[in-house]
């Protein structure tokens, strides 16, 4: 201390005002000259120690807590070395620190709280959050709040369980949030929605008030409601809806990795077999850096599942097998991976491959089943391939078994048995699961299966119960007219009554006689034999061959087009080289109504036999409305 105790002493008053301040890089700075006066001042060394942490430089500070344990002790620094770890994704050895202490302190419950959330302990989690409400009061009661909602949540929705009422105020956007994600839990998705949309409406409240916030900001805290509404409404079975809400998140680019990486997951989902490239470009921000520490096991579970199904789909087979071995080994005694190899290699028609691999699967009794379809498929039997899976109680009402025998029948152009796997499924969720979202899903494809296939009388009921679950649904109530246009005018007539109104009627006699003369230029080139005062034939508009005067060409030699295709090449060899025309070529895609399962089932290829079932699309779940741990604050007396 040569210099003297004034430079010392003036020193920590620059580092008491900095801390005040909150600019802890030249409070750093003062700590630093202060330790080269006085080494190892172990209230200096605990100073630097809060900067570091406040300045997000976690690995320093566990560096001077390694370096000084012996002059800071265990005691003095185990809130910031825990905090640190947790910061540092280093969950067990936070957790091992904290419960190194023989009495915890209020902010080390708090981050106690926050390892066990991490860690998916609920039960303790919540009884630490539930002690810290009952016996605290500061002005952080709220945030505590929060992360007990968002416990609850996560109990519901990953583990199933049903906690009691615990009477938490959703006065906040975020409680309103996470009492939506206990709501999805539960199977309630029509409140569940209602309740994001009063969390959206609080949320835009709450920024109203902040004149520096813009729009963007808005709507970038706003994504994650938006997502878990997208997610409620692809449960719903209403796909186009929750396509364009994801995609409206993604476009925003969320600082979130994990929202980001759920939102393209369930685009994939959705996607299924169809339009890969875009699947393709989603795939890549599931694998964002960190993504692994945002999401739940069971949400990154998914994504892995997705992405070995997405190989599949893109004929990626090295790769599917590759992704499969992984989760074979990271989920061992789970079946999906294996079910996975098995579709895969029936693709590759290796079905004696696949059925070998099917054996080691436990739940024999199915299993042979199952084996024995394979081998009555592969002989191109896929009718009785149908029958012998539609034997099997246990999945006939699964919905990976629907999607894989509607693809089968469809393929075999029998849509009344397609059709027939609908009804029995249907039957079954309106009695077992009424109103639940696979319930839901499996009308609203029905549905669309048969209008697909011009059965519109027969998707009435399937529509109409659509319609009665949301009348706002505009898409399904035109649907629902057009079906019943062709059985029941009037009531057609009536259900119009209810289609949104334009924002005012045209009145052909507003127009003036420039916009008529423009329009009278656009009716086109009239005939050369156009005699303006004969009357128009009335079968103009039908197709010449439906017109009660056609009586077909003439018979004769058909000459030779040539010009027609490529250069020297006639039109009827044209027609001999297209393999698309030939009646042995088969689709090389899947038939009509492959691409019409559920959110939640895959879309197997012609050649699959009980595909695997396709993961969930995954909720954005209860975390990201959690508040994080609060830090030391500015002017803390044991900082300084």
């Amino acid at each position: 201390m040569s210099s003297g105790g004034g430079s010392v002493a003036s020193l920590w008053t620059e580092v008491n005002r900095c801390g005040q301040n909150g600019d802890f890089t030249r409070a750093l700075k003062a700590v630093n000259k202060i330790l080269h006066e006085v080494k190892e001042d172990v209230t200096a060394l605990h100073c630097k120690i809060v900067c570091l942490v406040q300045n997000c430089s976690f690995k320093e500070a566990l560096n001077v807590m390694n370096t000084y344990s012996k002059v800071l002790g265990s005691e003095l620094i185990v809130f910031e070395k825990a905090y640190c770890e947790y910061r540092l994704n280093r969950v067990e050895s936070a957790l091992k620190t904290i419960e190194s202490v023989s009495e915890q302190t209020d902010k080390l419950k708090e981050l106690y709280g926050q390892v066990l959330y991490r860690m998916e302990r609920y039960d303790e989690c919540k009884a630490v959050y539930t002690d810290l409400i009952r016996n605290s009061q500061d002005e952080y009661e709220e945030e505590r709040k929060t992360n007990l909602s968002a416990v609850v949540a996560a109990m519901s929705t990953w583990e199933k369980a049903s906690p009691d009422d615990l009477g938490l105020s959703e006065t906040t956007y975020e409680l309103s949030y996470n009492a939506a994600c206990t709501l999805i839990g539960r199977g309630q998705l029509t409140e569940a929605l209602n309740k994001l949309q009063e969390a959206e409406e609080l949320c835009r409240v709450f920024f109203s008030e902040d004149s520096d916030i813009t729009e963007e900001d808005v709507e970038s805290e706003l994504a994650v409601i938006h997502s878990q509404m997208a997610y409620i409404m692809q449960l719903q079975g209403r796909t186009e809806e929750a396509l364009q809400l994801y995609n409206q998140v993604i476009k925003l680019k969320p600082s979130d990795v994990g929202l980001l990486a759920v939102t393209a997951n369930n685009i994939i989902t959705i996607n299924k077999d169809q339009n890969v490239f875009d699947s393709k470009k989603k795939v890549k921000l599931t694998n964002a850096d960190g993504v692994e520490y945002k999401l739940a096991k069971k949400q990154l579970q998914a994504i892995e599942f997705n992405k070995a199904l997405l190989a599949m789909y893109t004929n990626q087979a090295d790769q599917c097998r590759k992704l499969t071995s992984g989760l074979q080994s990271q989920n061992p005694g789970h079946p999906r991976p294996v079910l996975i190899q098995v579709a895969q290699l029936c693709r590759e028609k290796q079905h004696s491959k696949a059925i070998e691999l099917l054996q080691v699967l436990t739940g024999l009794q199915v299993n042979l089943i199952i084996i024995k379809c394979i081998g009555v498929f592969s002989k191109g039997h896929v009718t009785k391939a149908c029958d012998i899976l539609r034997s099997i109680e246990d999945f006939k009402h699964k919905q990976g078994m629907i999607s894989a025998l509607v693809s089968m029948y469809s393929h075999e152009e029998d849509i009344d048995s397609a059709i027939d796997v609908f009804s029995q499924a249907i039957q079954y969720y309106q009695s077992e699961q009424p109103g639940s979202s696979v319930h839901l899903a499996l009308v609203r494809e029905a549905a669309d299966f048969k209008l697909k296939y011009g059965r519109k009388k027969e998707a009435i009921s399937d529509l109409e119960q659509l319609w009665k679950q949301n009348t706002n649904d505009i898409h399904t109530l035109a649907q629902l007219i057009s079906a019943y246009s062709l059985v029941d005018q009037d009531k057609a007539k009536s259900l119009s009554k209810h289609l949104p109104s334009p924002e005012r009627d045209l009145n052909i006699s507003e127009w003036d006689g420039e916009s008529l003369f423009f329009s009278c230029l656009c009716l086109g080139k009239l005939p050369k034999n156009y005699d303006p005062t004969a009357n128009p034939d009335p079968e103009r508009w039908l197709p010449m061959r439906e017109r009660t005067y056609y009586r077909g060409r003439k018979k004769g030699k058909k000459k030779e087009q040539v010009g027609k295709g490529t250069q020297g090449a006639t039109s009827g060899a044209a027609s001999d080289l297209d393999a698309s025309k030939t009646a042995s070529s088969p689709p090389t895609s899947p038939r009509p109504g492959s691409a019409q399962a559920s959110a939640s089932t895959s879309a197997p290829a012609a050649s699959n036999v009980v595909p695997p079932r396709q993961q969930k699309p995954a909720t954005a779940g209860p975390g990201a409305r959690k508040k994080a741990p609060q830090k030391k604050k500015k002017g803390s007396k044991s900082g300084w």
